[in-house]
């Protein structure tokens, strides 16, 4: 705005040509601009400019990639008006607090090279210390800091990587926010750091996972010698020279706890020194730390060192801490599970977990072993989240098309009694009531065809056992019992065609029926025990989730490692670092 000021009843001044130079009667108006401290139109240009071109040139990683569309959904397009400053162009309280919680990303797994929290910190120290602003600088930053932090919010909620690109079907039904709302909203309302709180999954194992992850990642520095091979097992109460480093080891990861790390055998308490200058014997305490290791590393924990316990033993920190950052990534493909009763089957544990709510403690209300798919491609136990609908007592198994021309028909053709000893049987149709026809050529060359096919009958001997639980999928797979229960007793529990065996299964009948009147334990035997085939439907769909993860921490805060079976990790770590922004 300019003003001009005048002197009250004067003439107006004399042309130019005629005015005295230095006389104050006839100076002129004099021009007084109110310029505005700072041109914030001059930086929302910038912004604009480095939306259009794709590029946050403030970051390690300026590419704005599929970011450029949520961007033109946070700044208002008819302007691009900067965000994170204030009219004066001086960072904004929101921007601190954005740019405060852009720091903690490591702590969560996430790299922190997505979002330039260190270099951003520089550029506000140098924005509060300038004299003048450029709103070139101011634009640079207000972008970058837009990009970063919807980067952030957004993998901190759904994960760095979509887990489609790895095959699993875990898109049912996650809650993708619009993240550009909610960031407007958190900067009307002040709560930059309650809207980060919100985008971390509400899960209490997601919690102790990433406490874990910060202990490893303190650990990983640490020189610890490696345990020596074993030419043959280690037994309890004999001497091996492995015992030292065995100590240090077990005492650093906690196994082997410092109030009794040198008690040593007999109660002679010697020190490590001591344990190093001759005393080798393995005895306790450190029998019993051994175990606890092996226990929380999928092995069996029977305190013998066998060349599993010694290559676990070596296992560097660095690899564990990178399993701990894949287990955060993976809980947060999770959809969400607040909605009430859920069950999550981990394939690399073996193990079947099943809650009524998210405990804030976290304790399943069921827990159970299973036993999960091969590892070859046609076997493996897929990863997806789907809902059970109902169960099926004294079901039929169906015998899919790879078995059967991979085994039941190459037995038959050998033995024509295969099928009769197995109570299985060829038949016309699809469903339950579809005709059983005789094992004649005839019959067995249109069921290599396609066009018949065989059953095992229900009962005690069928493959499925008694129940099978059912949540539709593509891959035909579901949970069902088993009556090869001796295979529960093995640590590794890879045996199946790709379905889940669950170690209990009546137990599992009860709570998922729970809400089913008149389902109660009792009528729940009696179905397994004698009948037809007898289908019970949920009122309410319960979501089931196959996952994989190798590292989880239990509820007293110890973590667990298991083996890699499918070698899933390695294909997540590649995808983690070939990601495009």
């Amino acid at each position: 705005m300019v003003l001009v000021v005048t002197a009250c009843n004067r003439a107006p001044p004399p042309p130019a040509s005629e005015a005295a130079p230095d006389s104050a009667e006839t100076e002129a108006p004099v021009a007084i601009v109110d310029k505005p401290a700072f041109e914030l139109a001059a930086a929302a240009g910038v912004v604009r400019a480095g939306v259009a071109s794709g590029r946050a040139a403030l970051l390690d990683r300026p590419s704005l990639g599929s970011t450029r569309d949520e961007l033109n959904r946070l700044y208002d397009t008819a302007t691009y008006s900067p965000l994170w400053v204030e009219v004066t162009g001086r960072p904004s309280r929101a921007a601190r607090d954005a740019i405060a919680a852009l720091r903690t990303a490591f702590d969560d797994g996430l790299d922190t090279l997505d979002y330039g929290g260190r270099r951003l910190d520089s550029v506000v120290a140098a924005l509060d210390a300038a004299s003048q602003l450029d709103p070139e600088e101011v634009g640079r930053f207000d972008l970058a800091l837009s990009t970063a932090f919807l980067r952030y919010i957004r993998h901190l909620h759904n994960g760095r990587i979509d887990p489609r690109r790895l095959g699993f079907q875990l898109d049912v039904p996650i809650d993708r926010h619009d993240f550009a709302v909610l960031i407007h909203t958190a900067l009307a309302d002040g709560t930059v750091p309650q809207l980060v709180a919100d985008q971390r999954p509400p899960l209490a194992v997601y919690r102790r996972v990433r406490e874990a992850l910060a202990r490893y990642r303190l650990l990983a520095d640490s020189v610890v010698d490696s345990a020596p091979p074993v030419k043959t097992p280690v037994k309890p109460d004999t001497d091996w020279d492995g015992v030292p480093p065995l100590i240090r080891r077990l005492r650093l990861l906690g196994d082997l706890p410092d109030s009794v790390a040198s008690a040593g055998p007999a109660d002679s308490a010697p020190s490590d020194s001591a344990w190093r200058a001759g005393t080798l014997r393995y005895a306790e305490p450190l029998v019993s730390a051994v175990k606890r290791f092996q226990q929380r590393h999928g092995l069996t924990a029977d305190g013998v060192i066998g060349p599993a316990t010694v290559a676990a033993l070596n296992v560097s920190i660095a690899r564990r801490a990178d399993q701990l950052m894949l287990t955060l990534e993976r809980l947060r493909w999770l959809p969400d599970l607040s909605g009430g009763r859920f069950m999550v089957v981990n394939i690399p544990t073996f193990h079947l977990w099943g809650w009524d709510s998210l405990n804030p403690e976290g304790a399943p209300s069921i827990d159970m072993n299973v036993i999960v798919g091969k590892n070859a491609l046609s076997t493996r136990t897929p990863v997806f989240a789907e809902e059970l609908e109902y169960v099926i007592f004294r079901p039929y198994w169906n015998v899919p098309p790879g078995i059967l021309r991979g085994e039941v028909l190459p037995a038959t053709r050998k033995d024509p009694g295969y099928l009769a000893r197995n109570d299985m049987e060829i038949v016309q149709g699809q469903g339950d009531d579809a005709r059983p026809v005789a094992v004649t050529p005839e019959n067995m060359t249109l069921l290599t065809r396609g066009f018949l096919r065989v059953r095992q009958r229900p009962g005690p001997r069928n493959a499925l056992g008694l129940v099978k639980f059912i949540f539709p999928n593509a891959e035909n797979v579901y949970l069902h019992s088993t009556p090869a229960q001796e295979l529960f007793s093995r640590t590794r529990r890879d045996f199946s065609h790709g379905c889940v065996r669950v170690e209990r299964p009546v137990d599992l009948a009860v709570w998922v029926l729970r809400d089913v009147p008149a389902w109660d334990r009792a009528r729940i035997v009696a179905a397994m025990e004698k009948g037809k085939p007898t289908r019970v439907n949920l009122p309410r769909a319960l979501p089931v989730i196959l996952f994989y993860t190798t590292a989880i921490v239990e509820l007293d805060g110890r973590p667990g490692f298991y083996e890699d079976i499918y070698r899933h990790d390695q294909r997540l770590l590649e995808a983690l670092g070939a990601r495009s922004e």
